[in-house]
């Protein structure tokens, strides 16, 4: 490439001077002559080089380094035509757990199969749900008892919890990351034509609902699923985002301890088959004092904590005290405090001779 261009005639004045001074050095007479200057503490090695030659030097490096970085910046905006842009959106969903469920997402309404003790669960969390809903409100319709709340089911699956809660007059959006589930969920709900005015699918994350909305449902739901997630912290301040001041977040789960690993993995998965093996990741289990802290951290107030088993051999589930093994949980988003008249006017008193609480107030 670079051979078939003649040389500058800088170029060929430097090749001449390499040329005359070998020649001049093998003829005893140097035109590079190098002296060593010694001192007591160090060597200084000086290179005497006519003036003028160095000039040329450095115009002929000049035009190479110039030519050299403007070759690299054209290639390096060639280079960014074909490289994927990074991506700040960040996510809870975990992809290997979108594999696991997707490879079951026919299997939902099979209520003997892997999804029975979900099918079995609805006889708790259904009513623990649908009660502490209807403490909130003082009027409902007794068919309907749900009608007029919006609620959102994450990690809705083939739709085990949110036809129920639909059946309840609620009107109620489920989503899940696995776009098969959400197939297998809408083709049920086909089969209703009440379902189908009530309930909406998507197959999308928590975070997405987040970028569209806030504070717009009454209830958030995540009944198995915080196991599951990657960033439990985001998932739980997503879910706050999304609800209304006084909205309700109820949650189901297994609770980190060596009962559960032995109860929930080694037997459930690898000894008695009770669920798919893989399904969950001990690690991932949280103990309800964690859970509890994450959402006060975000503005929830923990209403209630209640233990449940599973009994594999009934194939019912039963309240208990005992939170060793799986239990619910449900929490209240705090309200917007807004102060009376008298009480504003005594906070500007003892603003204006606080200087931190005024800072405060002006946030």
């Amino acid at each position: 490439m670079w051979g078939s261009r003649k040389l500058s005639s800088s170029g060929s004045r430097f090749l001449k001077v390499l040329r005359f001074g070998y020649l001049g050095t093998q003829s005893g007479c140097p035109r590079f002559t190098t002296s060593a200057v010694y001192s007591k503490n160090q060597i200084i090695w000086t290179l005497q080089i006519k003036p003028w030659i160095f000039h040329e030097y450095r115009i002929m490096w000049s035009k190479s380094y110039r030519i050299t970085f403007a070759c690299l910046n054209t290639m390096k905006s060639y280079r960014y035509l074909w490289t994927r842009p990074y991506s700040t959106f960040r996510t809870t969903v975990d992809s290997s757990e979108v594999k696991t469920f997707l490879a079951l997402a026919h299997r939902w309404w099979d209520e003997q199969g892997v999804y029975a003790p979900l099918h079995s669960m609805n006889d708790l969390r259904v009513p623990f749900i649908r009660d502490n809903l209807l403490k909130t409100v003082a009027n409902h319709q007794p068919g309907k008892p749900l009608s007029g709340m919006k609620i959102l089911d994450v990690g809705c699956g083939g739709g085990l919890l949110t036809e129920p809660l639909g059946r309840l007059g609620a009107s109620v959006i489920g989503i899940d990351p696995v776009d098969a589930n959400i197939k297998t969920a809408q083709l049920h709900k086909s089969f209703d034509p009440v379902l189908d005015k009530r309930i909406e699918y998507r197959a999308c994350s928590l975070e997405e609902i987040v970028e569209e909305t806030t504070e717009t449902f009454d209830a958030v739901i995540a009944s198995e699923v915080v196991e599951h997630v990657i960033d439990l912290e985001t998932f739980i301040q997503c879910c706050c985002q999304v609800l209304k001041p006084g909205g309700s977040l109820f949650i189901t789960t297994i609770n980190k301890t060596q009962l559960s690993y032995v109860l929930g993995i080694v037997f459930a998965e690898q000894i008695a088959g009770i669920v798919p093996k893989g399904t969950h990741t001990w690690d991932k289990f949280i103990s309800p004092e964690k859970l509890e802290s994450i959402m006060e951290s975000n503005g929830l107030s923990v209403q209630t904590v209640v233990g449940m088993l599973y009994n594999p051999f009934s194939g019912y589930w039963h309240w208990i005290e005992n939170t060793s093994l799986n239990y619910a949980a449900h929490a209240v988003k705090q309200e917007h405090l807004v102060p009376a008249e008298g009480e504003t006017e005594e906070l500007r008193v003892q603003a204006s001779t606080n200087p931190s609480m005024h800072e405060e107030l002006k946030k």
